[in-house]
């Protein structure tokens, strides 16, 4: 017979998948709390104390779950960056490496309708971007991140294409091209009134569509 659970905590003989569930609902109070507590009153005013008080949890189990308030921050958009080079190391070998980014992007914002499943609304979302690009030392965190993700992917492009990073810089340009048109479309995103997941994915793939005639075609009209 299984044990009943005490004082919250859960004891040995729960079952695991109760346990899991527990941690999930628990993570994401602590990150719907926190984002709801940074776009109404600041990230810099908000405290670690004023999340783990409002969701009834200790300081220990916001530490185990998120490093710091920068990591909650960027919690969704690190679940979005992941789920983009998992689509693109799975990319088949035939696209070239524009389509092959373009497909991965496309797919990863799944991730964020997920997000919003999990009570991350696309309201929030939005309110958090914008607090982000807002705020100085998250938005230079975010440029840190980003110049981080170009690196794994340009690694991952040059792997796919058989080329050595350090010598072609073929996958570099293509990447600094694309993740370019990324931000550009995050930002654009981030002044709609429709913060959804369907808005952005249909913005980014619009302007990803215009990356190529943008840089080879004449714009000049017959």
């Amino acid at each position: 017979m299984t044990r009943r659970q005490t004082s919250g905590v859960p004891v040995p003989g729960a079952p695991a998948g109760l346990r899991e569930r527990k941690k999930r609902r628990t993570r994401e109070a602590l990150l719907h709390t926190a984002l709801r507590l940074f776009t109404t009153q600041g990230y810099e005013r908000t405290t670690v104390d004023e999340i783990v008080d409002a969701v009834e949890v200790s300081q220990r189990t916001f530490f185990r779950y998120f490093a710091n308030k920068e990591a909650v921050a960027f919690a969704v958009q690190e679940a979005v960056d992941a789920r983009f080079l998992a689509e693109l190391r799975q990319r088949p070998a035939s696209e070239a490496p524009f389509e092959a980014m373009r497909r991965a992007a496309l797919n990863a914002w799944c991730t964020i309708a997920e997000a919003e499943a999990e009570d991350v609304t696309a309201e929030l979302r939005m309110r958090a971007y914008r607090m982000i690009e807002s705020t100085p030392a998250l938005h230079a965190a975010h440029m840190r991140r980003n110049i981080g993700l170009e690196h794994q992917t340009a690694l991952l492009i040059a792997e796919r294409e058989g080329l050595d990073p350090e010598t072609d810089p073929r996958p570099r340009v293509a990447v600094a091209a694309f993740t370019g048109v990324l931000r550009m479309t995050g930002q654009l995103w981030g002044r709609q009134k429709d913060g959804g997941a369907e808005a952005l994915q249909k913005l980014t793939e619009l302007h990803l569509d215009q990356l190529g005639p943008a840089l080879s075609a004449s714009w000049r009209a017959a």
